[in-house]
């Protein structure tokens, strides 16, 4: 394993244990690593990670419903975070900063 991939593995492993701390439920480290570099594929937020997807948005999935595969699995997860004000424990894996929604021109 490269120092990069083992460095990003190490910080996952700490937001693991900061998530358990406020008991988000138990997560893979990888699904934590896909929220901060997968982007959205569709709609009003095409190309925006995961990770930076408004509540509102998340809230909506979560009452009309999250779509199937690993994408709705992972919006689920974010809305859980998100709606628990966790985002910031996502922070130590990201690859690139977090933004605000007037940085994007949502």
């Amino acid at each position: 394993m490269h120092e990069p991939h083992l460095a990003c593995m190490q910080n996952a492993r700490i937001v693991l244990v900061q998530a358990k701390r406020q008991k988000v439920p138990s997560v893979n480290p990888e699904k934590l690593k896909l929220l901060v570099t997968q982007e959205m594929p569709f709609g009003k937020y095409k190309g925006r990670l995961i990770a930076d997807l408004p509540g509102h948005y998340l809230n909506w999935f979560a009452r009309e419903g999250f779509p199937k595969g690993e994408l709705g699995g992972l919006l689920a997860l974010m809305q859980e975070i998100d709606h628990n004000g966790l985002s910031e424990i996502l922070d130590p894996i990201r690859t690139r900063p977090r933004q605000s929604f007037k940085d994007r021109g949502a």
